[in-house]
């Protein structure tokens, strides 16, 4: 018994995690605060899973800033964005609550803006299915232990893979293109586009079309990754230096 409830609770922290790195949408509710975007920009309020941690990025000065700096309770509410829109993986929801907690600042890379960095200290998370009905049976509410959803061993969970899979695909056509072109010997202009697909933390399936047709290939990597920077720094020497 106690192994099978060590699995399930890697299972239920394995799911959580995931759809914190791969949110679909993100509601944010703070105490006093009626308005969290208040006082933001174009660049509005930035979100990411930092080992279990959500942190959340806003202009410094702003209404959400200064609620961080005076530790409000916050309420976060993600639904899921894994596998593709309408899949049952969609049917998930995420709440975490906690205490907002100032991180730091840094400079926008785009502008002089000074952006304040915060986190979420949680004190309890639960992951329920959407469509579940208000009295709902409990399996389709779980608590989600903290200790676990916050274990390095979830770093590299199918979520982050897929938002890193999509990242790439999205921004790094060029470098994708050229990096099959190397592998190919084909003509670059020849290279019509190419995707990521099933990156895992050993390997990823390229998929690519070109003037001849359409094409895969199973790319294994040389160690396999534990980190998020160990899987970035084997992406980029299998396939080109300028992914990230």
């Amino acid at each position: 018994m106690k192994v099978d409830r060590a699995l399930d609770v890697r299972r239920i922290a394995a799911a959580a995690r995931s759809i914190l790195s791969c949110p679909d949408e993100v509601q944010l509710v703070v105490d006093g605060l009626d308005d969290i975007t208040s006082g933001t920009d174009e660049t509005g309020l930035q979100m990411q899973d930092d080992g279990g941690r959500p942190t959340i990025t806003c202009p410094a000065g702003s209404p959400l800033a200064l609620a961080a700096g005076d530790r409000r309770g916050a309420l976060l509410t993600l639904t899921s964005g894994l596998g593709p829109a309408g899949s049952p993986d969609r049917d998930a929801t995420l709440t975490l609550s906690g205490r907002l907690d100032v991180l730091g600042t840094e400079q926008c890379r785009c502008c002089d803006e000074t952006r304040m960095q915060m986190g979420l200290e949680l004190d309890f998370a639960l992951l329920a299915r959407a469509s579940a009905p208000a009295a709902a049976p409990g399996e389709t509410r779980v608590r989600v232990p903290l200790a676990a959803f916050g274990s390095p061993e979830h770093d590299l969970n199918r979520g982050f893979l897929q938002r890193s899979s999509e990242h790439a695909n999205l921004c790094h056509q060029d470098e994708l293109r050229r990096a099959i072109a190397t592998r190919t010997h084909t003509r670059l202009g020849d290279v019509v586009g190419v995707q990521l697909a099933d990156l895992r933390p050993d390997g990823v399936e390229l998929r690519w079309v070109d003037v001849s047709g359409a094409h895969r290939t199973e790319l294994r990597f040389r160690g396999r990754a534990t980190t998020s920077q160990e899987l970035g720094e084997l992406l980029r020497t299998e396939l080109h230096a300028g992914l990230c």
